[in-house]
């Protein structure tokens, strides 16, 4: 489970790269970063999928439903969300949020990339009757889903974010997650995944209008039916490497490896 205590972004150093990637050694300068990472977990290696260099899914980040603003007094950074949300419960694991055979599609060509993200939770038990893409869709109308504990559990399938942000979804807000979800999430530059304060699943339904805002210090869920506001725990270093569409983004933004 991801934890509230930042810890050192060397982790990700540990990544397995494929050969068109700069090896793992041009990642050391990610030592300094901050994430927050889940506790009592082995360590994980994976594969970073070519999504994330698809320029096909950063059509999300220039959405209505995502704004960055500066506010003046503090000169901190809020990025807000804005949209319906969908609540599901614990322990939502991979085959879940993506079944096994769907894998085959290959995120980083864009026809199929889309058709991933019509896939999304389908993998979800009968007993959700508010399906989280309507039939005949490939976009979910839920751009925020809202989970309980250990969100993301079960295989390290890099294609779980992928599916949620393919499918229109910019961030995810559980109680814990599975830590290669999360890292994962972070690495492709996907969703968000946020961490709530308590169980939101119990405060939030499907269909609630919500606003996240995620600033530096200080961050929050505002539900607009309900008309409650809730502390969300703060992101760490992980907000501005998502924000640039994954690990090798931001690493080339920053100058930290070279620019194609």
């Amino acid at each position: 489970m991801a934890a509230a205590a930042a810890t050192t972004f060397s982790e990700l150093s540990a990544f397995k790269l494929v050969s068109s990637r700069p090896n793992s050694s041009s990642l050391t300068v990610f030592s300094s970063l901050k994430l927050p990472s889940a506790t009592n977990s082995p360590n994980y290696s994976f594969k970073a999928l070519k999504s994330q260099l698809n320029p096909q899914r950063h059509h999300r980040i220039t959405s209505p439903l995502r704004s960055t603003t500066t506010t003046p007094d503090a000169a901190s950074t809020v990025t807000t969300f804005h949209g319906l949300c969908y609540v599901v419960g614990d322990n939502i694991d991979t085959d879940q949020i993506i079944p096994a055979e769907y894998l085959t599609l290959v995120p980083s060509n864009p026809v199929e990339y889309e058709k991933l993200g019509s896939y999304a939770l389908i993998g979800l038990p009968s007993s959700y009757e508010t399906r989280f893409i309507d039939p005949g869709e490939i976009k979910s109308k839920y751009s925020i889903v809202i989970g309980e504990d250990n969100f993301g559990c079960g295989s390290s399938r890099e294609h779980a974010p992928v599916a949620l942000g393919a499918s229109g979804v910019a961030a995810v807000v559980a109680e814990s997650y599975a830590q290669i979800f999360f890292r994962n999430s972070v690495a492709t530059g996907e969703v968000y995944p946020v961490e709530s304060e308590g169980r939101l699943c119990k405060e939030c339904k499907t269909g609630d209008v919500v606003t996240i805002e995620l600033g530096e210090s200080d961050s929050k869920l505002i539900n607009h039916t309900s008309g409650k506001e809730y502390k969300l725990k703060p992101i760490g270093d992980a907000g501005p490497v998502i924000k640039a569409g994954g690990i090798f983004a931001y690493a080339r933004k920053t100058g930290m490896i070279p620019s194609r």
